[in-house]
């Protein structure tokens, strides 16, 4: 098979958007399809040409407000039918498309391509938190528009799911997210990391009981809310670390001078740190999947997350974790207390949350996303022959 990824975002930025196109670029090729990324161009460097065996294709970019890391394509749809008619995919995987995904569903669409779309970004609601609230019906008029014109769309959760539909786009189906069972697992639990980040030789808090590590992994921005932990800054015999970076890093310190920032972190390392949390907290409402709630399971660790969006589908609330509703800063902090002041309990959610990812391989997520792509270049087949 020959495939086109229109990633929004891509290397060297990571995001819940990059690494599932990694993912899937090494699945496919494993099966030894022929695969071109077509990608915004990085600031500065140039990023690699071959990733897993697929060339990228880069394309001029700007950074986006707010956000500078984040790199936002331009150019017109002509140039990205240009690159797919000479590439002639059989069909055009659109990675949480918005800007270069419209004109690649435009430019799939004018050339008989078809192609599957994957919402994996509720951009509409970003626009209030950036603070342009007056774009939010502007750019779920862009979602619809890109969804209805996609042969197919895939959504990783049962919200996302119920969302799309309800703003009329029918032909959506579900495609989740897998995890790497092997690289997050309770034994990369590290007892040194813990104590050096704990404070004292043995992480002791100031009644002589260790610390217990409060954690949070994800981009330090506006839509991941993550100001919102300082309701827990102050809870005693804890630590709170935040893991990641972005750029409300420099106020996030100021808001929470007694957490342990960490920084970006990745493969093995960010593995071993999500083991060596007691807890694992999520306060962004606008996650249509989560995939760091489903590390901090593997992981051993129980969540406490908001209940909107794809947490809902993933935390079984009071057996692997809790889901407070958003907004309710007093329902985080008394789940977090109740977690953390009962040994066996957590003990109990801790293995739950083990227990409810067994089998989530990307192996069978990946084979699932080739079967959709089977099926609509099948249904495209008869109209080509017209």
């Amino acid at each position: 098979m020959r495939i086109a990824i229109v990633a929004e975002s891509f290397l060297p930025q990571m995001n819940g958007v990059t690494h599932s196109v990694l993912r899937v670029l090494d699945h496919l090729q494993e099966r030894g399809d022929d695969v071109l990324v077509i990608a915004p161009a990085g600031d500065g460097a140039a990023g690699p040409e071959y990733v897993s065996g697929a060339l990228v294709r880069r394309l001029p970019a700007m950074p986006m407000a707010g956000y500078s890391k984040v790199r936002v394509a331009f150019g017109a749809v002509p140039k990205v039918r240009r690159i797919l008619r000479k590439f002639a995919p059989d069909v055009v995987h659109l990675a949480s498309p918005f800007e270069l995904g419209w004109r690649a569903v435009r430019a799939a669409h004018s050339l008989g391509i078809p192609t599957v779309a994957i919402y994996q970004t509720e951009v509409p609601s970003y626009a209030a938190r950036y603070g342009f609230p007056f774009l939010e019906n502007w750019a779920w008029q862009r979602v619809e528009k890109i969804h209805l014109l996609a042969d197919r769309t895939l959504a990783p959760s049962s919200f996302a799911l119920n969302q799309l539909r309800g703003r009329g786009i029918f032909d959506v189906a579900m495609w989740r997210r897998g995890v790497d069972t092997q690289r997050f697992h309770p034994s990369k639990r590290d007892g040194a990391w813990r104590a050096s980040v704990a404070g004292g030789p043995q992480g002791l808090g100031s009644a002589g009981t260790p610390r217990k590590i409060i954690g949070y992994v994800g981009r330090l921005a506006a839509e991941k809310q993550v100001e919102d932990l300082r309701v827990l800054a102050d809870l005693p015999n804890t630590q709170l670390v935040i893991v990641g970076d972005g750029p409300l890093r420099p106020t996030l310190e100021a808001q929470l001078p007694t957490a342990h920032f960490a920084g970006f972190q990745g493969g093995e390392d960010l593995a071993r740190i999500m083991a060596s949390f007691d807890l694992f907290v999520h306060p962004g409402e606008f996650e249509t999947f989560c995939q760091t709630v489903q590390e901090a399971m593997a992981s051993g660790v129980p969540v406490v997350a908001t209940g909107r969006g794809g947490p809902l589908d993933l935390v079984d609330n009071s057996k692997t974790g809790w889901l407070y509703t958003p907004g309710h800063l007093d329902e985080l902090r008394s789940y977090v207390q109740d977690l953390i002041g009962d040994d066996a309990k957590r003990a109990a959610f801790a293995e739950a949350a083990l227990n409810s990812v067994q089998g989530r391989t990307w192996s069978s997520i990946c084979d699932q996303l080739v079967h959709h792509y089977e099926d609509v270049i099948a249904a495209r087949a008869p109209l080509a022959l017209a």
